[in-house]
């Protein structure tokens, strides 16, 4: 039995089993999480104008144009919902590939939760396999776009209705357009990084549209002799890996958190040190300040020039230098304080100069411990600040960050609460008004 068969025998025998009560929670949370973040950006992204202009402005997009779009928006602030370990970000491919393709089926609520816990599972589980870090496999991909070919296949299929052997060619689909090399993201200057997770999110609804057409994709694309593993990887899974992937109970999807900067997520433990190291300090007295990075890091601090004075916004959100600049600076990194402006502001441009990187971490699976000293004037001693990294999480945090990008979208606050309560009952009038919002 090959391995596409076998994952998607798993994921259908969990849909019959159902979710529990603490998974289906966390799937609508994610799910409202994903929707105020796309919200966002499509009122206030530059980008989503760009995004618009290139689908011509259609008022009904096709499936996989709709699917493109609303995973666009969904990542376009890089606010969207991350697990450390995996390193995907998984809801901002699978929720729009659900909502792609519920007005061709009977689906509703239920089944679109169903269908974005289970292939965030997946993503998480093929992320998790491989534990990557730096310079291991895998660390030349964005494994969201990779993994989220075969996520998105996954997602569409079961709110389509698809049958075993159905879903088994999506998959096959998948494969035959899976790209996702990291490029946009370790280069600088370009603007695509914002977007990269909406080809898979694409790719995944035509696999499962084609799939349910008829097109038989290849049985074997996970561990045929020229399969994913083999060709993306450099080879098959061993015995321990293809067991945790099949592994038919626990989620790994749980682990998935939410994040408080829209920021790279590794850039995170270095704005927790910056803000914490910074209190108190007078930034026109700042000498010096090192930063000290791993190997995975360290992919966000060069060239160093070019990350002290980003030229575009998604640039200075990968940019661990100008980010703590900004936190030292503006003593907070959100959707107001890291914009535009931001870009030519003199003194935030003035203390990244001051930074420094050294890379001596050790390079490893998950978040990044953060060092930073920080020298200035008149006392002349540098002070250092280190902390493993853990981010409060919660529902309440949650749902402030929701209503937080909703007022920065322009609503209400009563139409925020309004949305909110839309996520939560997530009926048919809901989901409708749900779609017409993120694309």
């Amino acid at each position: 039995m090959s391995l596409s068969k076998q994952l998607v025998d798993w994921a259908l025998a969990q849909r019959a089993y159902g979710l529990d009560a603490a998974i289906e929670r966390k799937t609508r949370l994610h799910c409202a999480d994903n929707i105020g973040i796309a919200i966002a950006a499509r009122a206030r992204s530059p980008i989503a104008g760009q995004l618009r202009k290139a689908l011509d402005g259609a008022e009904a997009l096709s499936p996989a144009s709709f699917a493109f779009a609303a995973s666009a928006h969904s990542h376009m602030l890089d606010f969207d919902d991350v697990h450390d370990m995996a390193r995907v970000h998984p809801t901002a491919v699978t929720m729009p590939a659900a909502l792609a393709v519920l007005p061709l089926s009977s689906a509703g609520g239920r089944e679109v939760l169903e269908a974005v816990a289970l292939s965030n599972e997946l993503a998480c589980r093929l992320g998790m396999i491989w534990l990557p870090s730096g310079g291991g496999p895998g660390s030349d991909w964005f494994l969201t776009q990779l993994f989220g070919y075969f996520s998105a296949a996954l997602s569409a299929s079961l709110v389509l209705g698809l049958d075993a052997a159905q879903t088994q060619s999506a998959i096959g689909l998948a494969y035959m357009q899976a790209a996702g090399g990291k490029e946009a993201g370790v280069g600088a200057g370009g603007t695509a990084r914002a977007i990269y997770p909406a080809f898979a999110a694409m790719g995944g609804v035509q696999a499962a549209l084609l799939a349910r057409s008829g097109v038989q994709g290849p049985p074997t694309a996970l561990d045929g002799k020229a399969g994913f593993f083999h060709l993306y990887f450099g080879r098959q899974l061993d015995s321990g890996q293809t067991a945790q992937l099949l592994a038919p109970h626990g989620w790994f999807w749980q682990d998935t958190c939410f994040k408080l900067w829209p920021c790279c997520r590794h850039s995170h433990p270095y704005v927790v040190a910056a803000q914490a190291l910074g209190a108190g300090v007078d930034v026109q007295n700042i000498e010096r300040v090192v930063v000290r990075v791993n190997p995975t890091a360290a992919k966000l601090c060069t060239p160093i020039e070019q990350r002290r004075r980003p030229q575009t916004l998604q640039d200075a959100k990968y940019s661990i230098p100008f980010l703590v600049a900004l936190a030292l600076t503006r003593r907070e990194v959100s959707l107001q304080s890291l914009d535009e402006s931001s870009l030519t502001d003199p003194q935030v441009l003035a203390v990244a100069q001051c930074v420094a990187i050294e890379n001596t971490g050790h390079d490893e699976p998950g978040m990044p411990h953060a060092s930073i000293t920080l020298t200035s004037r008149p006392e002349g001693a540098g002070r250092t600040f280190e902390l493993p990294f853990a981010e409060p999480q919660g529902e309440d945090m949650l749902h402030t960050k929701f209503s937080a990008c909703m007022a920065y979208a322009g609503w209400t606050p009563a139409q925020a609460a309004g949305m909110w309560a839309c996520v939560q009952a997530l009926d048919v009038s809901g989901l409708e008004k749900i779609r017409g919002l993120m694309a």
